[in-house]
């Protein structure tokens, strides 16, 4: 999976920052797809100067309804429509996602010509596709707000094929039953069990996109042993009353959460337009001092997982 970062500002954006919009490309060999988890004003610009075609998307999550992370959904939607693209899509958001989306469409005259799915979350399973799964968890924000868990499911381990060689189990049919898991029953009666032959299954990987937020209890599930944490940093550690105060969380509650939840990394983002490049890099200090695999998230940044 890759994550690209459209745009990384809190509230308004800026010269260099536009406001909040993280692309996840599934990378799939078999199941590709692109993913949107918020929807700022300019979306659809940012979008133009990367490589990814907004036809190509077939989820889009919204984890509030504050026009900083959701004013750019209706254009969005009608240029992909504009453009021809067939593709289902399905957004996810809280309640008033819907009724957001089917009156900005109503009121400016404007359509799909592609199937649109809208639907309205609460806290758990939000989607599983068979090869991953997306829970949401409620946030402290003045709104309703959610945060996503994405995680992939555990890959099978690899077939030990020699020792089934050695067996006399010619490779074929009865290598896939056992690369299943399945128990078989050889022509001369011997039974084999796969599980026996196979490694240790290997964990899918795991992320957490937070939307808006104070702390809470539920930012500990949320973001518990996951490979990449991405969670606001909208003030300093100086202003940490403050941010609270809305609805925010500081760099230091952020990195404290990333350290005690077990996280890989921290990418912090969402940051409030009074930062320059050498106030986002204090951030980016402060939250090192607390957890110091943390990185300061820029328009088109890029990370893979």
């Amino acid at each position: 999976m890759e994550l690209i970062f459209l745009g990384t500002s809190a509230g308004v954006p800026t010269r260099t920052r536009n406001v909040t919009a993280i692309l996840l490309n599934l990378q799939h060999p078999t199941q590709a797809g692109l993913w949107l988890f918020d929807c700022g004003e300019g979306t659809q610009h940012q979008l133009l100067r990367t490589s990814f075609n907004p036809g190509k998307l077939d989820r889009i999550f919204i984890t509030h309804l504050h026009g900083d992370h959701l004013f750019g959904l209706p254009g969005l939607l009608c240029s992909r429509s504009m453009a021809g693209n067939a593709q289902p899509l399905t957004i996810y958001g809280p309640k008033g996602i819907r009724e957001f989306v089917e009156t900005s469409l109503r009121l400016s005259g404007s359509w799909t010509d592609y199937p649109l799915t809208i639907e309205e979350v609460s806290e758990g399973l939000v989607v599983d596709d068979g090869l991953r799964r997306v829970t949401a968890f409620a946030l402290n924000h003045p709104v309703e707000c959610y945060g996503y868990r994405i995680e992939e499911h555990d890959k099978a381990g690899a077939l030990d094929a020699q020792a089934l060689i050695a067996l006399g189990i010619t490779p074929g049919p009865l290598f896939q039953r056992l690369k299943s898991g399945e128990t078989v029953t050889l022509p001369d009666g011997r039974i084999v069990h796969g599980e026996d032959f196979l490694a240790p299954a290997i964990p899918g990987k795991k992320l957490a996109i937070f939307g808006d937020t104070a702390p809470c209890p539920a930012a500990l599930q949320l973001a518990q042993g996951v490979d990449i944490m991405v969670h606001e940093a909208t003030l300093e550690y100086a202003m940490e009353e403050k941010a609270n105060s809305r609805g925010h969380s500081s760099t230091h509650q952020a990195a404290q959460l990333a350290r005690d939840a077990g996280a890989g990394r921290l990418v912090i983002t969402h940051v409030s337009s009074r930062y320059d490049a050498e106030g986002s890099q204090h951030l980016l200090t402060e939250c090192r001092t607390i957890f110091a695999h943390t990185t300061l998230a820029k328009d088109f940044y890029t990370i893979t997982l």
